[in-house]
């Protein structure tokens, strides 16, 4: 199969896989990746902070968007950025598509055995999400992805907002030099003009912001586990 110009085939998070994955940015298309782009105000003072949402096998971005809404394949905040591709093997799914007709009931395999897929998963949590209120500091498109990556049992699960954006941080990887610039420029003359007009005081707010809300998911993620939402 010949690839598109926009294809990019990389290495894939948790070990390869037997399968041969093409990611199209030019199409929005990134087959099982966890994807982010930068959010409007908030990435313009904390860059690491943005907009998340996870992929299905055909690359078709899933993203909780607002209250009881999960958006399919129209990312909220613009096109990704950066992306992260994950491999079955790190997963506690079925490695083989299966094929079901009925979205409410989890597919079978050839012995009639219940099975789970990453499609499956995927919609599962699409159904949870659809009755959950949105609030950026309880609930938001990390807890998606985030209950997302437990019910497929990534690395064996365990994930929350904090480790998702650090993963992200660490790991993601950049879309295109583009995608850099977009992402990164709106800090950059933010916190250069902020610093050219207010000095220290700029710094000392600029510290506070970034220290409360980050505090805030910290405390909120591993002190008081059930005030943000999963």
């Amino acid at each position: 199969m010949e690839l598109s110009p926009d294809s990019k085939q990389h290495r894939v998070i948790g070990g390869s896989s037997q399968e041969s994955f093409q990611i199209d940015p030019g199409k929005a298309r990134f087959p099982r990746c966890v994807v982010w782009s930068p959010l409007p105000v908030i990435s313009w003072f904390i860059p690491f902070i943005g907009h998340v949402g996870i992929c299905r096998e055909d690359g078709v971005i899933l993203d909780f968007a607002g209250p009881n809404f999960v958006c399919v394949d129209n990312f909220t905040f613009g096109s990704a950025t950066r992306y992260i591709q994950i491999s079955k093997d790190m997963c506690s799914i079925s490695s083989y598509p299966f094929i079901y007709e009925e979205e409410e009931e989890c597919p079978q395999d050839q012995y009639g055995r219940d099975v789970s897929t990453w499609d499956h998963a995927l919609h599962k949590g699409t159904q949870e999400f659809q009755h959950h209120s949105y609030n950026l500091f309880t609930c938001n498109c990390h807890s998606f992805v985030a209950n997302n990556l437990n019910r497929l049992g990534f690395r064996s699960g365990g994930w929350n907002v904090v480790n998702l954006a650090t993963l992200i941080f660490l790991k993601g990887e950049w879309v295109s030099k583009g995608a850099v610039v977009r992402s990164l420029l709106p800090f950059g003359v933010v916190f250069v003009l902020g610093f050219l007009l207010g000095g220290s005081t700029f710094l000392i707010f600029w510290t506070l912001f970034t220290s409360l809300l980050v505090g805030w998911f910290l405390l909120g993620t591993y002190c008081f586990k059930d005030l943000i939402q999963l």
